[in-house]
């Protein structure tokens, strides 16, 4: 059973990053999260949120973003961010990794999701992105 800790909704402005910060920051302390995972945690999260906000909403202030945090088991955190946007199709995504990308500023959010995370799964045509972590 999942049991829903804790929400944030904000308009789509990168300033706001530091909501989910704060955010994540009372999530460790209301369930006594052990320091070591709060890295990975920080850095997939707010990887997500930014993605939302210029890619989903076009950094579009009116349009909002949320993210959620569920306990579906004991030792483990699901992270939900979703926005307004249309979507996108993850698969379309280019590797960063593959050398024709690796110079390039930026494509690599995606990747740290996945690679800091135990598990990356994106709903409604890609509007909403759920991040598993094993804590």
């Amino acid at each position: 059973m999942l049991a829903k800790i804790n929400d944030l909704t904000f308009p789509s402005n990168r300033s706001n990053i530091t909501l989910v910060e704060t955010f994540i920051e009372e999530v460790f302390k209301d369930l006594k999260v052990k320091d070591e995972f709060y890295g990975n945690i920080l850095v997939a999260v707010t990887e997500a949120v930014t993605n939302a906000i210029i890619h989903g909403n076009k950094s579009i202030d009116a349009k909002m973003v949320s993210i959620s945090v569920e306990t579906p088991k004991e030792n483990s955190l699901i992270f939900t961010i979703e926005d307004d946007g249309a979507g996108f199709n993850p698969e379309d995504v280019p590797d960063p990794t593959s050398p024709e990308n690796i110079e390039k500023p930026h494509g690599r959010g995606i990747f740290l999701m996945k690679h800091l995370s135990d598990k990356v799964t994106f709903n409604k045509n890609g509007s909403s992105v759920s991040i598993e972590f094993s804590i």
